[in-house]
């Protein structure tokens, strides 16, 4: 458990920055075969259950795929008993625990099933629970105590920093396990209202609340650290990876002191975060769930009687909790600010985009844009980016590529705007730290599902990644030509979490990124590295 007083309190920063809107225009590490037929993993094999001894105690899990699967481990205490406070060890317990079915996960807004056009329809985890007794995490690893050193892969999940949890299909880690000989760990902890309202300005016992999901994910690093041997892992090889709000986890452990030392390598997919909410704000809108609760500074301890449902009811339209914000301890500077270069300092980190990211949401939303003519991508970004040389924006898009379609068009300019100029930006300041190499890469790979019009939508690439393309047939497909882009993807992330370099005989040479090259790593059926993309 983290000791919060080990942290001298700095004062708050918010640096302001902002993303840029339109950009102008080797050698194996590993075996790039892949695992026998690209199917789903089994629920268990034909063995007896496998225990493991963790120091909270023993957990009792099943065979599959060939590797040892635990889900539902507990590595914390029910966060009900710790509300807007640090998380707490377990209770230790003396006989084995049954960890064969995902814990719950924290409470949170529902969405719609499946996400936009169903594409996440064959990740939905069946029958999900939710509650505050949210502190679980589920492995998958060859081996069990067995002197392995084997490098260790944390996911930590998408859905912003409201929603999600570590039990997604699209997240099981027993084909990447068992090909690259790695332990895969995904974690489920304090979401929105419950792990980033800021509180703080109430007093004692609400210092931390706008950081209480950090401090869980840092205690689930800190088990992944002391329970490394019996995972048959190396505790000084863990990488840290996420996609989307997962990404932003990543950049918020990139630059909290209190999380140095817990991983030694860092993969951002599609999710950076350039700065933390403004602490007044976030407190502001704090304030107004407080009130909507009927309390103030005088009755505020009452909030730790009320149930889950009466607070998720009372500041479910405030927006607070969206983020976390500065505390001063275990978050002091906005990411990638200079002033926080020392908290991942020696650490190499990879990060990328796909596409066109945006055609998972503005598509989603309004899918008639998926049939605009040039006509309406004229009054489209004219409308997104007023001022702007809509006609030099077209033009510089079809240089490079003249067959782009006007939707094509769009959700790469859009996505260009939304993500990868941030991506870029991290890269280069990053480069300019020079403390350790960091790779960018571009997804470009684009979905047959639906007739292909969603091209390289938002979180496509996670089931590539996981080499989970039978679990994955409602975003991806499936076929050889999936299986392809999943041998690449699978065998660059192992390649990465084992040395911190990504090359591998999968693809091309990946030089690390400079101020001088650029050089971007375009993952496709016939992956490229080309300098400055996009």
């Amino acid at each position: 458990m983290i000791n919060l007083a080990s942290f001298a309190p700095k004062r708050w920063l918010v640096a302001s920055a902002a993303l840029l809107a339109l950009s102008a225009c080797g050698s194996s590490a590993t075996d790039p075969s892949p695992p026998p037929a690209a199917e789903a993993p089994t629920s268990s094999d034909a063995v007896s259950a496998p225990l493991m001894q963790t120091n909270f105690g023993l957990v009792s899990g099943a065979r599959e795929g060939g590797v040892n699967a635990f889900r539902g481990i507990r590595y914390g205490a029910d966060t009900a008993t710790t509300r807007f406070a640090a998380p707490a060890d377990p209770a230790a317990w003396d006989s084995a625990r049954d960890a064969t079915r995902y814990g719950a996960a924290c409470p949170q807004p529902r969405g719609r099933p499946g996400g936009p056009g169903g594409l996440f329809t064959s990740w939905q985890p069946e029958n999900p629970t939710f509650s505050e007794d949210c502190l679980f995490l589920n492995v998958w690893t060859p081996g069990i105590d067995d002197g392995g050193e084997r490098a260790i892969m944390v996911w930590f999940h998408g859905g912003g920093f409201t929603t999600g949890s570590g039990s997604s299909n699209g997240y099981v880690g027993a084909r990447l396990a068992a090909r690259g000989d790695v332990v895969v760990v995904t974690v489920n902890h304090r979401l929105n209202i419950f792990g980033y309202a800021n509180l703080a300005h109430y007093g004692e016992g609400f210092e931390v609340s706008s950081v209480a999901g950090v401090l869980d994910m840092i205690q689930a690093l800190e088990w992944v650290r002391d329970n490394a041997a019996a995972l048959g892992g190396d505790p000084d090889r863990v990488m840290i990876f996420g996609e989307s709000g997962g990404g932003a986890k990543v950049s918020t452990l990139l630059s909290s002191p209190a999380a140095k030392g817990l991983f030694s390598r860092a993969v951002m997919q599609s999710g950076v975060l350039p700065v933390f909410p403004a602490v007044s704000r976030s407190q502001e809108l704090a304030d107004k769930g407080v009130a909507a609760l009927g309390l103030d500074a005088g009755s505020i301890a009452e909030i730790r009687s009320k149930t889950a449902e009466e607070i998720q009811s009372a500041f479910g339209a405030t927006g607070s909790g969206s983020a976390p914000s500065l505390d001063g301890r275990i978050l002091t500077e906005d990411p990638f600010l200079p002033q926080v270069a020392a908290a991942r300092a020696g650490v190499p980190v990879m990060l990328g985009t796909n596409r066109t990211e945006n055609s998972l949401f503005a598509g989603g939303a309004d899918p008639t844009l998926f049939d605009m003519d040039d006509a309406r991508l004229k009054t489209e970004l004219a409308t997104l980016y007023p001022g702007s040389d809509v006609d030099a924006i077209i033009a510089g898009y079809r240089a490079i590529d003249p067959e782009l379609t006007a939707p094509e068009l769009y959700f790469e300019a859009t996505t260009d705007s939304r993500y990868q100029a941030g991506h870029v930006i991290v890269a280069e300041n990053l480069a300019k730290e020079g403390s350790a190499p960091a790779y960018l890469y571009l997804f470009n790979y684009d979905t047959p599902v639906q007739g292909g019009k969603w091209l390289s939508p938002h979180a496509l690439e996670i089931g590539f990644v996981f080499d989970n393309v039978a679990l994955s047939e409602s975003m991806g497909g499936v076929g050889e030509a999936q299986q392809k882009i999943a041998d690449m993807m699978a065998e660059t992330w192992i390649a990465f979490a084992k040395t911190g370099n990504p090359n591998n005989a999968a693809i091309p040479d990946w030089p690390a990124y400079s101020l001088d090259d650029r050089a971007t790593m375009v993952f496709d059926l016939e992956p490229e590295v080309v300098n400055d993309a996009r």
